[in-house]
């Protein structure tokens, strides 16, 4: 009696009717079987959507409820080729974990296999053995042999698995032809060495699974990595809150049980579970979540705060508005997962060539044995004639084509302070013509700085310095980056919500607010030439000041915006910070198409709009709420002082305080993709011109094996020039406007 597989307790009910159900899928070697998973889905009756996100072999499966079971979907899926279970985040990194380090040990295996085998070769051929008679070639073949065949059962079992896999199911992948290959070669090497031959070519064989597995374990590196990071946003959810019952007490209750309508209590230094209204009490929050700004927003009665949020100085009553799903942060996540899932596919350039090329190499060989057969040819003849086009064709030049540039452009971009989370990043980021960059932290510097340090008192200046080491407010710890003298002031008092005083020379010394300082009049001249910077106040007896606090702008950014405008890149700013506050820095960068405050959705909404148009779009941010965008946009980059779960999102990570790593990733791209298309194009001209001499019988099988060997070392050689960098096209129409002055401050 068949067993059923009751998955009901996966089933997420929807309010339009539809039933939701996450699976993780094994089995998945290229995005080629993204369009094989989605279409086969979609054809079942009921299903309304199906996707799959290669990043991380999630499928989301939506169907009408009632209209088909949960194990329908798994046993179509079974059909296609492809094992399904419940999608678990533990459970799948755990698998993947396995799965890397199986890769490694294969690429292990290889590598010490293949240096093995060319040490015995070059003995051989090189003298190193005296006299070397017939007996002692064929000892070191059959010892060769013997390290091969052992190494290429075990090594090539990622690819063995892979081609099985598309045979059993009645398709082809990339991994088919070089099987083939692989087992031809090997078998000839070995048929070889029975018959004393001179020659064998077991050292192309394992050198060949060598350079194959150093790209697919890259590839499984980089996206494990991202995986691992952002899988969920956990670490910025408040699981419980303090719900103000009927009888006016707080009560520690799981957020999942609250409701709209609902008042919770948010001490100071606690996490906002909810979205709300503030019905009582202020404070100061930090939203960077929301908004990307990491200056704090003091909030009050009918304030609107978010999930994610951290209080910091006040205690606040609120009325929630959503808690758990429908809070920005679930739209954030539920955002983030769809934009990923359609980010996933992206096909790269050597998957659209290997589409057509199995299907070419195994019939060209068909065909080679049923003409020579025709042509009056014995069948050991015909035989030996094909297995030389099937040898010759074997796809390892076009196989290695693009991961031997990934992995020379991966170190010429290490060296440049990018780090590649991405592997057909290159691709993408060669396509860019439309680049849009976050403000705050992408921009301008991720912490604040003085930026009227040069107008001020240097003994003001340091004494502030001095005072600011004993606050941990962000306005404080940018002043206290001013003192020279790191020790702090004695008996400090610190107000909460007003600022921190000493007595210093017998003289009381105040900083914080500028009415605790009795410095408003200052604050006001400050306001009217500075209105976007943040002002903190000092005062000393009868001496005034007051501090201008912002994010800097990168040092270089001016630089690095203009040539990327004269170059032709049509360059804008999306920020979620102030219009106010993001004008400034628009102008200084001479940026003229420019928004302030956008939400994450609508963030997605302008990229959405970019791709409408035909643009493939950089984006280029560091906060929570960028994360969403980088996942949708075409190609993605973000600093390394960005959020872990943004630096996921990304397709690449730069370090540093300038901004000239991001035009460096462009032209090292450029050079990356310029040399895979030229490889592919050297791997295509070698088959036109070897298929037909093999074809015509004037190619052996010891020959094709050179040739096919020759073919993928003139690659490897080609992609050591990914080393260096492609200057950046010149524009087509150059922008003649040069970048406004900096404001002050900027």
């Amino acid at each position: 009696m068949a067993e059923t597989l009751d998955l009901s307790i996966y089933v997420k009910r929807q309010d339009d009717g539809t039933a939701h159900l996450d699976l993780a899928i094994e089995g998945i070697d290229c995005a080629a079987c993204i369009d094989e998973i989605e279409g086969g889905l979609c054809q079942l009756p009921g299903v309304v959507e199906a996707r799959l996100n290669y990043t991380n072999h999630r499928l989301a499966v939506e169907w009408r409820d009632g209209e088909l079971s949960p194990a329908a979907v798994v046993e179509e899926l079974q059909r296609i080729g492809y094992r399904a279970h419940p999608f678990q985040a533990r459970l799948v990194e755990e698998e993947e974990t396995r799965r890397a380090k199986w890769l490694l040990k294969c690429l292990a295996v290889a590598g010490f296999a293949s240096m093995n085998i060319m040490l015995l070769a070059v003995s051989v051929w090189s003298g190193n053995v005296t006299d070397i008679t017939p007996e002692i070639r064929d000892f070191f073949h059959w010892l060769a042999a013997l390290i091969a065949l052992p190494a290429v059962a075990y090594a090539g079992q990622p690819f063995f698995q892979s081609a099985m896999g598309a045979l059993r199911n009645g398709r082809t992948n990339m991994d088919v032809p070089i099987v083939i290959g692989i087992l031809l070669a090997l078998g000839m090497s070995v048929v070889e060495t029975i018959n004393s031959a001179e020659h064998t070519y077991f050292d192309s064989v394992v050198m060949l699974l060598f350079f194959l597995l150093c790209g697919r374990y890259l590839d499984q590196a980089m996206r494990r990595k991202t995986r691992t990071v952002a899988s969920n946003l956990a670490s910025y959810r408040a699981e419980v809150a303090h719900k103000i019952d009927h009888n006016g007490e707080a009560v520690l209750v799981p957020t999942a049980a609250l409701n709209a309508g609902d008042r919770v209590l948010v001490r100071p230094g606690e996490r906002v579970a909810v979205d709300g209204v503030v019905i009582s009490g202020c404070s100061e929050i930090d939203e960077s979540l929301v908004t990307g700004e990491t200056a704090h927003r003091a909030v009050r009665a009918d304030s609107q705060v978010y999930a994610g949020s951290m209080n910091y100085n006040g205690t606040l009553t609120l009325r929630v508005t959503a808690a758990g799903k429908g809070t920005l942060l679930d739209e954030v996540e539920r955002l983030l997962e769809n934009a990923a899932a359609a980010k996933s596919r992206y096909v790269q350039l050597a998957d659209r060539v290997a589409k057509v090329y199995a299907p070419i190499v195994h019939t060209a060989a068909a065909l080679t044995a049923i003409a020579w057969i025709a042509s009056g040819a014995s069948v050991h003849d015909a035989l030996i004639t094909a297995i030389s086009v099937l040898i010759i064709t074997c796809p390892c030049a076009l196989a290695l084509a693009v991961p031997v540039v990934q992995v020379v452009a991966s170190g010429a971009l290490f060296r440049a302070g990018v780090f590649l989370n991405a592997g057909d990043a290159f691709e993408r980021l060669a396509e860019v013509d439309t680049i849009v960059f976050d403000k705050t932290g992408t921009l301008t510097l991720p912490s604040m700085s003085v930026v009227n340090a040069h107008d001020l008192e240097p003994g003001l200046l340091q004494a502030a310095g001095r005072l600011a080491l004993s606050s941990h407010h962000p306005l404080a710890v940018a002043v206290a980056k001013m003192a020279q003298d790191r020790r702090p002031y004695e008996d400090v008092v610190e107000e909460p919500g007003r600022g921190v005083r000493a007595n210093v020379d017998d003289i009381e010394m105040r900083l914080g607010s500028p009415a605790y300082c009795d410095a408003e009049d200052l604050e006001k001249e400050a306001a009217s030439s500075d209105p976007t910077a943040s002002v903190i106040a000092l005062s000393w007896g009868d001496k005034r000041a007051v501090l201008l606090v912002r994010q800097a702008l990168r040092p270089d950014a001016v630089a690095v915006v203009t040539d990327l405008r004269r170059r032709g890149f049509d360059c804008r700013i999306l920020s979620g910070d102030r219009p106010e506050a993001v004008a400034p820095i628009a102008a200084a960068l001479g940026v003229s198409t420019w928004r302030g405050g956008c939400k994450p959705a609508e963030k997605i909404e302008a990229l959405d709009a970019l791709k409408a148009e035909g643009r493939k779009v950089l984006m280029v941010g560091d906060g929570l709420n960028d994360a969403p965008a980088l996942a949708a946009a075409h190609v993605s980059l973000s600093p390394i002082s960005a959020a872990d779960l943004t630096q996921a999102q990304a397709d690449a990570v730069f370090l540093g305080d300038k901004l000239q790593p991001v035009q460096e990733t462009i032209q090292i791209s450029r050079r990356a993709h310029s040399l895979m298309r030229q490889n592919l194009g050297i791997a295509l001209v070698y088959n036109l011109v070897a298929v037909p001499l093999a074809f015509f019988g004037y190619v052996t099988p010891l020959f094709a094996a050179l040739a096919m060997s020759g073919s993928s070392t003139i690659v490897t050689l080609s992609a050591l020039r990914a080393r260096g960098r492609a200057p950046l096209a010149p524009a087509e129409q150059p922008n003649p406007a040069d970048a406004a002055p900096v404001p002050q401050g900027a």
